[in-house]
C-alpha cells in the first residue's frame, strides 16, 4: 500500500512528485515471509557491524507481540530489485501511539529521488493500525521517533542522516536535557563476556503529526515516548540488561518541564 501524500513529512512533500507506479511495497509481518531475509540481510549489512541491529530471534518475538506492539518491515522493490527497506514498531502508550523508526535504508541508486520521503511516511499507516487495534479514537496523538547517532566525523553517514531528517521536518530532543541511551543489542553471551550491558548514547529525533512546528515538548510527553521505547525493548531483552542506570526513566525531566526541540544538526560543525 502506497502512503497518502498527506502522510509525508512537511519537508518531504516534494516526494509526492515521484512516480510510484513501478514500486512494489511488501509489508512483512512474519519472519517466515520470503522477503524477510532479503530485508534483514540488507539492514544487517548496514547496521549490524555497529551493534545497531537486533538479532533475528529478537525480531521474530517482536512480530508476535501485538496488538499493543505492531512490528513491521517494509521491503520496496523496483522491477524485482531491492530499492529500499525499513522496519518500525508502533506502540500504544498512554492514549497515544509512538512509532519507533528502527532502521531505514535506501539503496544508492534511489537516493535523492524522493523515495526516502515515502519511506519516512510508511510508518504512519502502521501507527494508525495500532491505534485502531487498541481501541484508540481517530486522531489519537501519533509520534514518530528515531534513535539517531551523534555526529561522528569519521562516519560521514551520521551527518547525512541527521541532515535528511532535519530537511524532512523532524526535530531532536535537546540531549542536554535528556541523555537518552539505546539498550545493548548484542547476544547475551557477548554481553556477559564483556562485563555487562553497554547501552549506546543516541539522540531522539521526533515528528509529532500535526504538531511539527512546535519547538518544545514537555516532560510528560517525553516520558511517554521514552516509556514506549523501553517497554518495546523490555519485551525481548533480559531484565538485568534493561536495569542499566543509563536506561532509567528517572533521567527524564518532570512532567511540566519544557524541553527544547532542536534542529537535528544542531551542534554539528558547519
Amino acid at each position: 500500500m502506497i502512503p497518502s501524500p498527506d502522510d509525508l513529512a512537511p519537508g518531504d512533500r516534494a516526494a509526492a512528485a515521484l512516480d510510484t507506479a513501478g514500486f512494489e511495497i511488501h509489508r512483512i509481518r512474519r519472519i517466515q515471509e520470503p522477503l524477510f531475509e532479503t530485508g534483514y540481510a540488507a539492514l544487517w549489512e548496514e547496521f549490524g557491524a555497529r551493534g545497531e541491529m537486533e538479532r533475528r530471534a529478537t525480531l521474530e518475538a517482536r512480530f508476535g507481540s501485538g496488538p499493543r506492539f505492531l512490528y513491521e518491515m517494509a521491503v520496496v522493490l523496483s522491477r524485482g530489485r531491492l530499492a529500499a527497506v525499513r522496519d518500525h514498531t508502533a506502540v500504544a502508550m498512554d492514549g497515544a501511539v509512538v512509532v519507533h523508526l528502527s532502521h531505514n535504508l535506501v539503496l544508492p541508486e534511489w537516493r535523492r529521488t524522493g523515495l526516502a520521503g515515502w519511506m519516512r511516511a510508511l510508518p504512519v499507516h502502521t501507527g494508525r493500525r495500532c491505534a485502531e487495534a487498541n481501541g484508540l479514537p481517530p486522531g489519537a496523538p501519533l509520534v514518530l521517533v528515531a534513535e539517531m547517532e551523534f555526529f561522528d566525523p569519521l562516519q560521514p553517514a551520521t551527518g547525512l542522516r541527521l541532515k535528511a531528517y532535519e530537511k524532512a521536518g523532524f526535530k531532536k530532543v535537546d540531549p542536554r536535557a535528556f541523555a537518552y541511551h539505546q539498550p545493548d543489542f548484542r547476544a547475551p553471551e557477548q554481553i556477559d563476556a564483556t562485563g555487562g550491558a553497554k547501552p549506546l548514547p543516541f539522540q531522539l529525533v521526533l515528528r509529532r503529526l500535526g504538531r511539527e512546528g512546535e519547538s518544545t515538548i514537555n516532560g510528560k510527553e517525553l516520558r511517554t515516548v521514552a516509556s514506549a521505547l523501553r517497554d518495546l525493548y523490555a519485551e525481548q531483552l533480559r531484565p538485568a540488561d534493561m536495569a542499566h542506570p543509563a536506561l532509567s526513566l528517572e533521567r527524564c525531566p518532570g512532567d511540566s518541564v519544557p524541553v527544547a526541540l532542536l534542529a537535528p544538526t544542531q551542534g554539528m560543525p558547519d
